[in-house]
């Protein structure tokens, strides 16, 4: 029998002997179909970010989000490979050479990967011929070669033109003494003004003086009783994360009791006439915004107090658009061909602000072509439509988009997920596309640098508006969308497959979805089978700080399927989960480049599992307040180019070993320890981190820097920004050792914070910091500044300083003539000062407020 058997036991291992062939040539041919693979993609991203759908929208759109998909799975593909490399490099024992089990096994999987996706790749090209046809030669080159970039000047226009009479007008009726006023409408279409109205009636300095509170809420289309309640309450002052919902309306009307307020709801789409009903108190004026005039009938407002903005005329609309198209010129147009193509462009703007605003910053680039302006206006001519208030405004969006670089486009893109009318974070949005990877920095500038100046290119077109930044050079912090804006860009993400919306332009989530802003109301359990997932972000149920039972979400380690996912922001998160199980899941997805913790209180410390992350970028645990630990793995994080672990209050040192992140960019919460302390990262270890640019270190009463350290500083060559934060120390050889420190050479901002000794460090001087631009010092206790350097031989002075911005605040004892500022500091043209009490031609009335000088025609004035 055995014998018998003999024959079949060999046909049988020979067919397992050819199949064992067959599938050793996918690991065989690995290389070679990675290769191949690699030279496809960047044609394929290059066709894909450069081709128009304007023309061919309907016809090519399956073609090409078939191509982004392939471009997805690709890089993910890439990504393994990178990784296998970093396990091998480290000694990786299941990694550690090519033929071990685990590393056939890699080999043999992406092998048939790799010819799945290239077999693909050729079918979708032949497609592509197919479609195109003539036009099928793909041309790889950027299609905005040769085009003149957006001037990156930080301009922003105060003259509201042509709503002058609209904000006197209404500020009258605020202010009579006459007659008793309640409520007070403003109604129109979209991009009219309302808003814009509003906003500068709210921030009015007689305005603010009549009332004793002020309060904003942006109601939008799917507002909650809940949501506006604790807005008005945080608004007043009040921490409401402890109330429960019926307890939040009479706690705002104790608040609005004693007090006359001044109440905004700004773009109100419906009424809730119980609500409504319940928030009125007989002290408070309210403006209401809306599009609908029976809306803001129904909310009791009298017809004689509906204010309706009207379209700007044709010279309000010339001087709007010359503002932003002639900003390097101050609004001035010299040519009259422009002027003649730019008229007949506004005769379809139909007056709306928006609407100029957007092409006037669509124009600004090309404000030396009347051939290009010509070409934009029998553009706007074929998107706009008839019987659509809207037209003018959304045909100029369009158009705006579609002039949009590339890397532009799907930079505006993301801001789609964010729920109408939300502040959104500067950081948190760069961040996001530095992981998402839609930026990469060159020697020239970082990713992180490049993507602050991309938020302001497209705040420069009036795609997005901000709601701050900082006073010296215009670097965006918070910004928001009009809901107009924020339509369009939900239209393109459907189109091209990044998201899915509802009717009412709420995100949804599909297994298709490549970006989700998750929300309270989502169940965590439908992101079971996202594996296409790339970035997941935790929006707030508020624009203000999260509630601590609505925003509660629970994560388990079934969402291990998030395999694609890069971008991870979980800021603020309150979890029903142990998290201890949500760092098991995150440290799953092996292929995260973006990690948010900041401000989740609940964590304590973070453990070793963190070191498996090996393709993170960037790691932000800010104002995590009980975090105590960070668990040395972290230094195996050799991809890191951000480490955030500011203002975590309980962290007392970063682990030892630091010098390994020597891709660091950016570190923020460095703390200066005992030479003791031998688990801590000391001062001597930054020397190696040679790519460092921003670096916000603190100090206090138990730091030391040994003499082998005094130099470490001057060695980081590319450091542009310091940030030292004393901690209110007093012990003076604390300042001592600081005096030694020899400070970098090409520093170009410098912050020294809650530093309570009479003197400055004495490298603080113009000779040691010649390319210092912006100096800030707050809540110092020195008495002056070094304005130059002398020359001891000559006894002149040989060195004045470069600054061009200057900011003291809270320092009570600094001795300085204002006069003499603009004679010290030569280049100076922003300079900002608070509470400081012993300036010398500074009213006495004025030595508490904020007091902001810039230069205009060559001398500083005060603006505020």
């Amino acid at each position: 029998m055995a014998l018998a058997m003999v024959p079949v036991l060999n046909g049988t291992s020979n067919l397992v002997l050819k199949a064992l062939q067959n599938e050793a040539q996918f690991a065989l041919d690995f290389k070679a179909q990675l290769e191949e693979m690699k030279t496809k993609l960047d044609p394929m991203k290059a066709f894909l970010s450069t081709y128009n759908l304007r023309n061919h929208g309907d016809f090519l759109r399956p073609v090409l989000c078939n191509m982004r998909n392939l471009i997805y799975e690709a890089d993910d593909i890439l990504t393994d490979c990178q990784l296998r490399d970093e396990y091998r490099k480290h000694g990786s024992s299941a990694f550690s050479r090519n033929f071990s089990p685990r590393g056939l096994k890699f080999m043999y999987e992406t092998g048939k990967k790799l010819k799945n996706i290239n077999e693909r790749i050729k079918k979708m090209e032949a497609n592509l011929q197919t479609y195109l046809v003539a036009e099928a030669k793909l041309d790889y080159k950027a299609d905005n070669q040769g085009k003149r970039n957006i001037s990156q000047e930080y301009y922003d226009p105060s003259e509201i033109i042509g709503l002058e009479n609209d904000i006197e007008k209404i500020k009258g009726w605020m202010l009579s003494s006459n007659e008793e006023l309640r409520h007070v409408g403003i109604v129109g279409m979209g991009g009219l003004g309302k808003t814009t109205i509003a906003r500068k009636l709210f921030n009015d300095k007689d305005v603010i003086h009549h009332f004793h509170k002020t309060i904003w809420v942006t109601v939008t289309k799917n507002f909650t009783e809940q949501r506006i309640m604790r807005g008005m309450l945080e608004q007043l002052g009040m921490k409401c994360s402890g109330f429960e919902k019926r307890e939040l309306l009479p706690q705002i009307k104790k608040m609005l009791s004693d007090n006359k307020c001044l109440i905004v709801m700004d773009d109100v789409w419906k009424v809730d006439l119980d609500l409504w009903g319940r928030l009125c108190c007989q002290s408070s004026i309210f403006i209401i915004t809306s599009r609908r005039e029976d809306v803001i009938k129904r909310m009791g407002v009298e017809d004689s107090r509906i204010h309706q903005p009207r379209p700007l005329n044709k010279e309000e609309s010339w001087s709007l658009l010359c503002k932003y198209a002639f900003s390097r010129s101050r609004g001035r147009c010299y040519d009259e061909g422009l002027e003649k193509e730019g008229r007949e462009i506004l005769e379809k703007c139909g007056g709306l602000p928006l609407a100029i605003k957007t092409i006037g910053a669509l124009l600004a680039p090309k404000a030396d072509s009347p051939r290009q302006w010509k070409e934009i206006c029998q553009d706007f001519h074929q998107l706009a439509t008839k019987g659509d208030d809207t037209a003018s405004v959304t045909s100029s969006l369009k158009l705006s988009y579609d002039e949009l670089p590339a890397h532009l486009k799907s930079c505006l893109l993301c801001f789609s997920i964010f729920p109408e009318d939300i502040t959104i974070h500067a950081e948190q949005i760069v961040l996001w596309w530095v992981g998402e990877g839609l930026i990469l920095g060159d020697e020239r500038k970082t990713a992180i640098e490049l993507g602050y100046e991309y938020l302001s290119q497209l705040a420069s077109r009036c795609l997005i508006e901000v709601e701050n930044r900082r006073a010296y050079d215009g670097m965006i912090y918070s910004c928001k969308m009009h809901d107009l804006v924020r339509d369009m860009t939900i239209d393109i993400a459907k189109d091209e497959a990044f998201g899915s919306f509802d009717e009412q332009c709420n995100q949804k989530f599909t297994e298709d979805s490549r970006w989700l802003g998750f929300t309270s109301d989502m169940d965590p359990k439908s992101l079971k089978n996202s594996s296409k997932l790339r970035a997941l972000l935790l929006m707030s149920s508020h624009s203000a700080s999260p509630d601590t039972s609505s925003d509660s979400v629970s994560f388990d380690r079934t969402l291990k399927l998030l395999r694609s996912l890069r971008v991870l922001d979980f800021s603020h998160l309150h979890t029903r989960s142990p998290l201890e199980d949500l760092f098991k899941w995150i440290c799953s997805l092996k292929r995260l480049t973006y990690l948010n913790l900041s401000g989740v209180v609940d964590l304590k410390e973070v453990p070793c599992l963190i070191g498996k992350l090996r393709n993170l970028r960037t790691l932000v645990l800010s104002e995590c307040n009980n975090l105590a630990k960070l668990d040395p793995a972290t230094t195996n994080l050799k991809k890191l180019i951000l480490l955030d672990v500011g203002f975590c209050c309980r962290l007392q040192y970063l682990p030892f070993g630091l010098e390994k992140l020597v891709n660091l960019q950016e570190l923020s919460g460095f703390q200066i320890v005992n030479q003791t302390n031998r688990q801590s990262c000391r001062l001597l270890e930054l020397q190696s981190l040679k790519q460092l640019r921003v670096l916000r270190m603190n100090i206090n009463d138990k730091s030391e820097i040994s003499e082998y350290e005094c130099n470490v500083l001057s060695k980081l060559e590319k450091l542009k920004v310091l940030v030292i934060n004393a901690d209110n120390c007093k012990d003076k050889s604390v300042f001592e050792n600081l005096d030694r420190l020899s400070p970098p050479p090409s520093l170009k901002e410098l912050y020294l914070k809650r530093y309570r000794h009479e003197t400055l460090p004495k490298w603080i001087n113009p000779k040691q910091l010649s390319s210092l631009l912006y100096l800030c010092l707050e809540h110092v206790d020195a008495v002056q500044i070094q304005m130059s350097t002398t020359s001891e031989s000559e006894g002149i002075s040989t060195s004045k300083w470069k600054l061009e911005g200057l900011r003291l605040k809270y320092m009570a004892y600094l001795q300085l003539d204002l006069k003499s500022l603009e004679q010290d500091l030569p280049f100076l043209n922003y300079v900002e000062v608070s509470c400081c009490y012993n300036l010398n031609n500074l009213p006495e009335s004025d030595k508490l407020l904020p007091i902001i000088w810039r230069k205009n025609q060559g001398r500083l004035v005060r603006t505020q």
